[in-house]
């Protein structure tokens, strides 16, 4: 008979209280959320409670064997999110002062009562190998001890997971309330109380892990795009709406559910242009269906939006010329390890399609940026925001083309500068998607383009060993230490090979390494990259700088990364800084005066909300009233006292103009500029 499953959503005030004492399993995987994950997690929590005056923030599911009458709680799933939560309290505890940080204490441990003998205990005990540490530094909040700790001596990956997931959280925090109490104690009630998990229990083993790979089934549950459908058809007239259901219905037929829903949630995107901040159902409504009607979405949107992605996911363009070029590009973008790309390129190629040339170029350039992005670890929420941008200027300029291209699918000098410094740094320990994309990518540089790579057996081999053997030849062609650690992970001592070979590769010396393990049996080899170094007499360090110094040039060259000066450009250029929130679309610039530019054309969110202080709301009143903000837009470049202020009228809200004002790159004016 199977026990008794409840959920119920609870605030993470009552998560991280005497109901609930977590315990991690043996079996479970060690804690592996990385600092990408964190960022993740306190950007979304951030901006969330910065832009939602009154909604609540959902955290997700975790899954429990818990009795109804006892606190204790094993964790089949949600350890990641509680591991990570409690290090984000840890932080908080850290910051606050007095009451409030002894508060911020009783959610870490249950405090006990000494005179009836009840010892404090954690709320959340990971693994037996991971416990002591994670209580000793995290619940305890001594984390300027943790800092002092070298990496070295933690004893498991996810001690120096939870390191540096630490270490991202304290700058957040430092960046984000400077140790501001009132701040702080404002985002602790939001957090306890704004911010919920629903925690579904079953004191039966079998019934959670039942219920675990029920939540993770790919099934044919009912999706958004299924009540969308029953809102959309149903507000067609009745005599046409029998043709819409098919319209519909082939849609969905053309691509799979699972792709219609994917489209869906890119549309979302191409309308919202940032993450989804509650759920693709109601954002959906919010963003698309409110601006758009019924039939205008199945034939205007709908239809060319999933022409597109099908194109663009099945590498399907046709065209009288340039086809093949645009296919082969469209390859490395699906090659990339995430599809946040997707919008802007849906976007480009359900409006332009028909131009060859331009959308030749358009692809170039956006798997340019998109390898940017990858090859430099930018997270999900830095990727989002630069893709936002290009979104913007797309509904700005609608008459865009070859001739008057888009500007902000340029990368930057500094994105150039972060790009080449990726690229010239230690490829081989990146992760094992990146590091195969960057080899892949630079294979096909140097090849004819037409060859594929089957992540099943593409992998990658050092030339010159990580441990090579003592009194071998590497020991006499490779004396200094350092020359071996400084490029034995560098992209010119890699080359790529097929699994089977590398399963056969050892240490023996450059010539026997080469023949054996580099070529077929007919002297051949499957990549260009491992031709060149086939061909190769010897592999000494000056070979590798050699070698090193070409590929990178290569790199260089095929994707535009040089930077150029530009000795035409105005002595008084100023460097732009945008914000988009609330429906504005605003750029501005630091003048002479210290006054802070906004420049004409920017745009102006339609209304106020009430954190807008009366002060800032008469000032917008005032560019309406004079017609400097006419229908929503900027007439002329106007100077504000300060970035926040300006923050504060464009947005209709609240504002940290240092914070909120960034550069197309992603950087805060208040870091740029300092102040």
């Amino acid at each position: 008979m199977s026990s008794k499953i409840t959920g119920k959503e609870y605030p993470l005030l009552k998560i991280f209280s005497s109901d609930f004492e977590y315990y991690i399993p043996a079996y479970q995987r060690p804690y592996a959320w990385t600092t990408e994950q964190t960022e993740t997690l306190f950007t979304d929590l951030y901006d969330f409670y910065q832009t939602e005056q009154a909604d609540n923030y959902f955290l997700g599911t975790i899954v429990l064997i818990k009795d109804e009458d006892r606190s204790k709680a094993a964790v089949i799933d949600g350890q990641q999110r509680l591991t990570t939560l409690t290090i984000l309290f840890s932080v908080l505890a850290s910051n606050l002062t007095g009451q409030a940080q002894q508060a911020c204490y009783e959610l870490l441990q249950e405090s006990g009562n000494v005179l009836a003998g009840i010892p404090a205990r954690p709320r959340l005990h990971l693994r037996d190998r991971d416990q002591k540490f994670f209580e000793e530094y995290i619940q305890n909040v001594k984390l300027e001890e943790l800092m002092k700790l070298d990496l070295s001596s933690m004893k498991t990956e996810a001690q120096v997971h939870i390191y540096e997931n630490c270490k991202c959280l304290m700058e957040k925090f430092a960046d984000a309330f400077d140790k501001d109490q009132d701040k702080l104690i404002q985002f602790s009630i939001f957090l306890l109380n704004r911010c919920f998990l629903v925690a579904v229990s079953t004191a039966s083993q079998e019934s959670a892990f039942r219920v675990f790979s029920v939540m993770n089934s790919r099934g044919l549950d009912l999706l958004p795009i299924d009540i969308i459908k029953s809102e959309v058809i149903g507000g067609i007239q009745e005599n046409e709406r029998d043709e819409y259901t098919e319209k519909w219905e082939k849609l969905e037929n053309d691509v799979g559910r699972d792709g219609f829903n994917e489209i869906f949630s890119h549309t979302r995107t191409i309308f919202a242009k940032d993450r989804v901040k509650k759920n693709l159902l109601e954002e959906f409504r919010e963003y698309v269906l409110k601006n758009t009607t019924p039939k205008d979405l199945v034939d205007k949107i709908l239809m060319p939006y999933t022409e597109a992605y099908s194109i663009l996911r099945n590498q399907t363009y046709e065209s009288t010329s340039g086809a093949e070029d645009i296919n082969d590009i469209l390859y490395w973008l699906n090659k990339i390890d995430n599809y946040d790309w997707m919008p802007p390129a849906i976007k480009f190629l359900a409006e332009h399609a028909h131009d060859s040339a331009y959308t030749l170029q358009f692809m170039k350039k956006l798997e340019r940026l998109t390898a940017y992005l990858q090859v430099t670890a930018q997270d999900v929420n830095r990727r989002v925001s630069r893709y936002k941008w290009l979104l913007l200027e797309m509904d700005s300029k609608p008459e865009h083309s070859l001739n008057a291209p888009l500007e902000t699918i340029e990368l930057t000098n500094n994105e150039k500068k972060l790009f080449m410094e990726a690229l010239s740094g230690e490829i081989y320990t990146m992760p094992s998607r990146r590091r195969n994309y960057i080899i892949q990518r630079l294979d096909s540089f140097t090849s004819d383009g037409a060859a594929r790579y089957d992540a099943k057996i593409f992998t990658i081999e050092h030339i010159l060993p990580q441990n090579p053997q003592k009194g071998s030849e590497w020991d006499t062609s490779w004396p200094d230490m350092e020359d071996r650690r400084y490029w034995v992970n560098r992209i010119a001592n890699l080359v790529p090979l097929t699994r089977m070979h590398n399963s056969a590769a050892q240490n023996y010396d450059f010539v026997t390494k080469k023949t054996t393990y580099f070529q077929n049996k007919n002297g051949t080899t499957s990549y260009s990259l491992t031709t060149q170094v086939v061909n190769m007499d010897k592999w000494t360090p000056d070979v590798v700088k050699t070698r090193q110094e070409k590929l990178l040039q290569l790199f260089e060259k095929k994707w535009d990364l040089k930077i150029e000066k530009n000795d035409n450009a105005p002595a008084n250029q100023k460097l732009l800084f945008h914000i988009a929130i609330r429906g504005c679309n605003a750029t501005g610039y630091l003048g002479d005066d210290s006054k802070f530019v906004v420049v004409k054309g920017s745009t102006i969110s339609r209304n106020i909300t009430e954190s807008c202080q009366k002060f800032y709301s008469d000032i917008r009143d005032n560019l309406i009233t004079t017609g400097i903000v006419v229908d929503d837009v900027f007439t002329e470049d106007y100077a504000f006292d300060s970035p926040s202020a300006a923050a504060v009228v464009v947005g209709g809200r609240s504002a940290n103009g240092p914070r909120e004002w960034t550069t197309l790159d992603g950087r805060q004016y208040g870091k740029v500029i300092g102040r």
